[in-house]
């Protein structure tokens, strides 16, 4: 399930110093960063369930950030 493009993290992955980035090294960036990101959405909805609200809002986010 790779819906993030890998191309994407490879840049971002320059862009905080990294030189070059090999494919394994990419494949596993991209796993990474979409189970960061479904922990992460998982636990905003929770937040955003919990107010009464089926939206998840930018608190909710920085809330689960600072939860993690």
């Amino acid at each position: 399930m790779t819906d993030l493009p890998i191309a994407a993290v490879v840049r971002i992955a320059k862009a905080n110093g990294a030189e070059r980035v090999g494919s394994d090294a990419a494949a596993v960036l991209v796993q990474k960063a979409e189970e960061y990101i479904g922990n992460l959405a998982k636990e905003a909805n929770k937040l955003a369930l919990h107010a009464g609200r089926k939206t998840i809002k930018e608190e909710d986010v920085e809330m689960a950030v600072k939860s993690a």
